[in-house]
């Protein structure tokens, strides 16, 4: 295994398994003169030219699909994410509220993490009282000596400042942000009903989707029990290689910084 410069974030490549093509699965669906659907079902993560999964969703993913609805006076968008990159989430967060269609953002099993920023680049969001919104702070894999820790910090308040700006932007009149920053320090799971106490939110008839079937919520703290029951268990799947390993894979999945 090659080395790593104490904190670099950059992507670690391993020959052990190998990762899946940037294969662009993302598609439009019911695409008409007018309006278009667009489905994140997936982790989100940086640009690069494989995925660890083809449900993962990337910014260029996001791009091409953008660049095909150009015009339409509509969008609506379906979320099931456990969240992914922040960097990325940003840039897609980004493009979406930049792009000029009244959109509507659905979440439809869990917009957690990362994915909870993307529903509020719309301009009404909704969520089925079964389904769920998790917020929390960023955090990073780091290494380095006391300088280059105290940096990492900084940046980290510097990213969750502009997090939170977003979540002040969408909340519930009465609502103070200051609540908000303790639920992120405390990982919070909300239900549809509960997210719509906080947020500009409506709640809607709950549906039975599975939620995104990801590692990622077995490393957060406090994942509702049914949501990991919930998992899929992938047909002949190939057992851990080792406990180093499963690090590396998971500090690449998510770009060594994630929400």
């Amino acid at each position: 295994m090659r080395k790593i410069k104490a904190n670099r974030r950059q992507p670690i490549y391993m020959s052990l398994n190998k990762p899946k093509s940037n294969s662009q699965l993302m598609t439009v669906k019911n695409l008409t003169d007018k309006s278009a659907d667009l489905y994140i079902y997936g982790e989100i993560v940086d640009n690069t030219d494989w995925k660890w999964d083809e449900a993962d969703v990337m910014p260029d993913d996001v791009l091409n699909v953008l660049n095909q609805m150009e015009g339409l006076e509509s969008i609506n968008m379906y979320i099931n994410s456990p969240g992914g990159s922040v960097f990325a989430g940003l840039t897609i967060y980004n493009m979406l509220k930049r792009n000029k269609a009244y959109k509507n953002a659905y979440i439809d099993g869990i917009g957690a993490s990362m994915a909870s920023i993307l529903p509020f680049a719309a301009d009404k969001v909704y969520i089925p009282s079964n389904a769920f919104l998790m917020i929390h702070k960023p955090w990073v894999f780091s290494m380095g000596n006391s300088n280059d820790l105290r940096k990492t910090a900084d940046d980290l308040d510097s990213i969750e400042a502009g997090l939170v700006k977003i979540y002040e932007e969408n909340l519930k009149e009465g609502v103070e942000i200051d609540t908000i920053k303790q639920m992120m320090a405390d990982e919070t799971w909300l239900n549809g009903e509960e997210a719509a106490k906080y947020f500009n939110i409506e709640v809607i008839e709950a549906k039975n989707i599975a939620a995104c079937s990801s590692e990622i919520l077995e490393r957060y703290d406090k994942t509702p029990h049914k949501l990991l029951q919930s998992k899929s268990e992938p047909a002949n799947e190939t057992p851990p290689q080792s406990e180093s390993f499963d690090k590396i894979k998971f500090q690449n999945e998510l770009d060594l910084l994630d929400l």
